[in-house]
């Protein structure tokens, strides 16, 4: 669905919401009902026009068109060809896992050693790829849903797996503010899930609170990077140790040598 046949959708529910016909709002627009009928049907109003409805619904120009963007269909993965193009470039690989991380444009311009054309140009590139939808003043709204993933054996979980993985873990994490946990346990399968969403909350809550923080003087600050992963898996060290189901489990008497 287009913006503006979303934008006219949301125009008639609120109308419908506010129990308005087309005839009552012609008489608050002074304009005859077939005008307003021929003007929802075409799609075609002036912005003066709809913000003479929005008085007229008690609302405004913004909040519909917050409802209009979350009405865009939002991505839940790329295709393979895009990924491709994404690690192709590591400036574009940069302002992509930026602006997924909720940065603005002025934050990764001033934090690395990337100009402001070649940053417009990689928002651009990621506004064609469907990562995020640029708009005036190098301002961006994410296209991804919530559920977004890269393709587990696609091209930026290999260039992760190689070159990324091994250079987070190669620290200590004893810093001010570090952690390294690793859980190991068992648990019903249909629990995994509820699991998974605690984890995107988490995630959701680091994104808002770098937002938060931005009015803070750097030398209040510091760069962290938040990795989550949940997987069914076993280290390969223990899985040779693992025991045949099918096999009988040694009695009390024959692990004491059947004393």
């Amino acid at each position: 669905m287009s913006t503006t046949q979303s934008l006219i959708t949301i125009l008639k529910a609120e109308l419908k919401a506010a129990g308005l016909t087309y005839a009552s709002l012609a008489r608050e627009l002074k304009l005859a009902e077939s005008s307003v009928k021929r003007m929802f049907a075409k799609g075609e109003m002036p912005l003066s026009r709809i913000d003479e409805i929005c008085r007229v619904l008690k609302t405004d120009f913004a909040e519909l068109s917050r409802q209009v963007a979350d009405t865009q269909a939002l991505r839940r993965e790329l295709t393979l060809e895009q990924e491709a193009a994404v690690v192709a470039d590591p400036k574009l690989l940069l302002c992509a896992i930026c602006a997924m991380s909720q940065w603005t444009f002025d934050q990764i311009i001033a934090t690395y050693t990337i100009s402001e054309p070649e940053c417009i140009a990689r928002f651009v590139q990621l506004d064609r790829l469907g990562i995020l939808e640029l708009r005036p003043m190098n301002r961006y709204r994410l296209r991804l849903a919530k559920t977004f993933r890269w393709h587990p054996d696609g091209p930026v979980m290999q260039y992760f797996r190689g070159k990324v993985v091994g250079d987070y873990f190669d620290g200590g994490f004893d810093g001010e503010g570090e952690m390294l946990m690793l859980v190991h346990g068992q648990i019903g399968r249909s629990l995994a899930n509820l699991f998974n969403e605690r984890l995107q909350r988490v995630a959701a809550d680091f994104a808002q609170q770098h937002l938060a923080d931005q009015k803070l003087p750097p030398e209040q600050k510091r760069q962290y990077t938040l990795i989550i992963g949940m997987r069914s898996w076993l280290f390969g060290a223990f899985r040779a140790l693992k025991r045949d189901p099918d096999s009988p489990v040694p009695s009390i008497a024959s692990r004491a040598g059947g004393r």
